[in-house]
């Protein structure tokens, strides 16, 4: 019988790659089981440990300013390009504008994301703009646009105040004039539990409760400003009572200006380094 050339030849059937590796969860995981009997959870951490994180500044030669930022197993990277003057003069204004383009990268997930920018990207490119707008003197860039690009390269958990803080720092050696910088931390509440800086599976383990559970159960991500002292934008996810709210966002506050430091290192060896290339 002859062979058809044009046929791929391969088995019949076949299993997504996924299936190998994603990380089996039991059908009773509740409340307890994110938080050990050891009081640490399945990463080893504490619930109010934040995970290490490793920050590196101006990492794309063609970008005006960039960053990296690793979180744990989160990994994103972010470019500034701009100030871009507006050609087009009915949209003249004395208060320049900033844009931001959030992005999964097709391979940062478990699931294949796609090329085109979906509805939960464009959701957290609004959600990042808000953030970082209030901090960036736009009244300085007339007639401007700086446009900002996040790509998460891995996905892990709390990608989204990972792609703020990188974000922040590629602005900032971008040369564009802030307030101040801007820190996020994201959180993540099952009734009384306080999980800080929670990753994927966390996410996942608290959304799978939102709806069941009559107190709290959902995630928060929080924007500040720490010179300023200053909240710029908050986003949650879920349902909270308002006492939880509050505590909420004190414990975001606080792991905020804990990280206020590490932004602060990288920017000033990226100064260092630029000095040393000069004399150099």
């Amino acid at each position: 019988m002859p062979t058809d050339t044009r046929r791929i030849t391969g088995p019949e059937t076949s299993r997504s790659p996924y299936d190998y590796c994603q990380i089996e969860i039991s059908k009773e995981e509740n409340q307890n089981e994110l938080i050990k009997s050891d009081k640490k959870r399945k990463d080893g951490r504490l619930a109010a440990q934040l995970r290490p994180i490793f920050l590196k500044a101006n990492v794309i030669s063609q970008a005006r300013g960039s960053s990296y930022i690793e979180m744990g197993q989160t990994k994103v990277i972010c470019a500034v390009y701009g100030p871009r003057e507006v050609m087009r003069r009915e949209d003249f204004s004395l208060k320049g504008q900033l844009t931001c383009d959030f992005k999964f990268t097709t391979f940062s997930c478990r699931q294949r994301r796609q090329h085109q920018q979906d509805n939960q990207e464009k959701d957290l490119s609004v959600q990042m703009l808000e953030a970082l707008e209030p901090a960036v003197c736009l009244h300085k860039y007339p007639k401007s646009q700086i446009n900002i690009y996040a790509t998460v390269l891995q996905n892990d958990g709390s990608a989204l105040s990972a792609a703020i803080m990188c974000a922040s720092v590629a602005l900032a050696t971008a040369g564009i004039e802030m307030y101040d910088l801007v820190l996020a931390s994201s959180l993540g509440v099952l009734n009384t539990v306080l999980l800080v800086d929670p990753t994927l599976q966390e996410e996942e383990n608290i959304a799978n409760e939102t709806g069941k559970s009559p107190q709290n159960a959902g995630t928060m991500t929080l924007a500040f400003l720490p010179s300023l002292n200053q909240v710029s934008a908050m986003t949650s996810d879920g349902q909270f009572l308002f006492d939880m709210i509050n505590k909420s966002m004190q414990q975001c506050i606080e792991n905020c200006q804990k990280l206020y430091p590490v932004l602060q290192q990288c920017l000033v060896e990226d100064v260092k380094e630029k000095a040393n290339l000069t004399h150099a």
